[in-house]
């Protein structure tokens, strides 16, 4: 497995519309994508691309959402997780299962439209790792 560029960052936030002004007023964010649901994921989800990056903005779809119980522990919301972009999710899930780390859960297919697999926060320090898959050229 070898590590691609980092794809996004994901934060969590109680309201992306109010999140997207933030990023307006303070930064300047001028490529702001349309908000979107993700149900199957119990997430609502914007993106604002950065020049190197995108920042993945987080809202519960319900209260049965992941996020909501984030929110819960984090009212104003925050840095959720990194994703960064590997060539193959299976074979990058068999890496990590065969070094002792915690894959949480099967691929799916995330956001972006492409296979996703997080990575429990245990294995780097805190941080919730999400792996995407990407073709090869992007990284």
């Amino acid at each position: 497995m070898t590590l691609g560029r980092l794809n996004h960052v994901g934060v969590a936030t109680p309201s992306i519309a109010r999140s997207i002004e933030t990023y307006r007023l303070l930064l300047g964010a001028d490529r702001v994508g349309a908000p979107f649901d993700l149900p199957a994921q119990g997430v609502k989800v914007c993106f604002i691309d950065a020049p190197n990056t995108q920042i993945e903005l987080i809202e519960p779809y319900d209260e049965s959402s992941p996020i909501a119980g984030f929110l819960r522990k984090n009212p104003a919301g925050g840095q959720h997780h990194v994703c960064f972009e590997v060539a193959d999710i299976h074979a990058a899930v068999a890496h990590l299962k065969a070094n002792g780390a915690t894959v949480l859960g099967e691929p799916r297919i995330g956001a972006h439209g492409t296979p996703i697999v997080f990575v429990h926060p245990r294995d780097f320090g805190g941080m919730l790792v999400e792996l995407m898959e990407a073709p090869a050229e992007a990284h």
